[in-house]
């Protein structure tokens, strides 16, 4: 399945082309076929741990939804889970959304978080008395 939706024949990959096949992978490991030099030649690609984390985070989430869909399915027939997963209707993303979740997507543990953006700090707090001499 992955051969006939993916060429192998790759020189080279972006973030999000890696993830997409990382994503592939592990929804056809989690019908039983097993692309593991594939998927550690995407992982060799990446430029940094966290790419490499991401795309780690692509594979896993495509064995769970892979696992998810097979069990619902009526027949559990892997065709059908690897069109609805991977062969699906591909989907537009403004460039202001985050987008989470599914295929071509970051996986929803990767949204974005505020804990560490920095609180708005008032400039005259560095010179004014401490609290306890104010009183």
């Amino acid at each position: 399945m992955y051969e006939e939706t993916y060429d192998t024949d790759w020189e080279s990959l972006d973030r999000d082309e890696a993830m997409s096949r990382a994503f592939a992978i592990g929804v056809a490991a989690s019908l039983g076929h097993d692309h593991a030099d594939e998927y550690e030649r995407i992982l060799a690609e990446m430029d940094s741990s966290y790419n490499r984390s991401i795309v780690e985070l692509a594979f896993e989430e495509g064995k769970n939804k892979g696992k998810k869909k097979r069990h619902e399915s009526d027949t559990g027939d892997a065709d059908d889970v690897w069109s609805e997963l991977v062969d699906g209707e591909t989907v537009t993303v403004e460039r202001d959304e985050v987008p989470t979740g599914g295929q071509n997507r970051l996986p929803a543990a990767l949204d974005k978080t505020e804990l560490l953006d920095r609180p708005d700090a008032d400039s005259r707090d560095r010179v004014s008395k401490p609290d306890f001499l104010e009183k």
